[in-house]
């Protein structure tokens, strides 16, 4: 069973205050883990996945499309980043 991944991000001219706390507690952890020192910014979006029976043809991309624009984000201040068929793994790892 595919399943169809949406990713939404906020527009990049607004400000995202969830990334910036986010990038202030990698800043803190930073202190003691040197591989999060050079963490310069954070964004934080939204994914959405979604499970569908049969084939992930153009007709269906296109309907996620819609979806993904009037529904999973919000036009004004969210930007539909990218929608992509991920096929289900062929057996599941634990």
């Amino acid at each position: 069973m595919p399943t169809i991944v949406v990713e939404v991000m906020p527009k990049a001219e607004l400000l995202d205050p969830q990334g910036k706390a986010v990038a202030g507690a990698l800043g803190r952890l930073g202190q003691t883990q040197s591989a999060l020192a050079n963490v310069s910014g954070v964004r934080v979006g939204k994914r959405f996945e979604i499970s569908i029976e049969g084939v992930a043809d153009a007709a269906t991309l296109a309907a996620v499309r819609e979806l993904a624009d009037t529904v999973l984000s919000n036009s004004v201040i969210e930007d539909v980043v990218g929608i992509h068929v991920q096929d289900a793994p062929s057996s599941a790892v634990a």
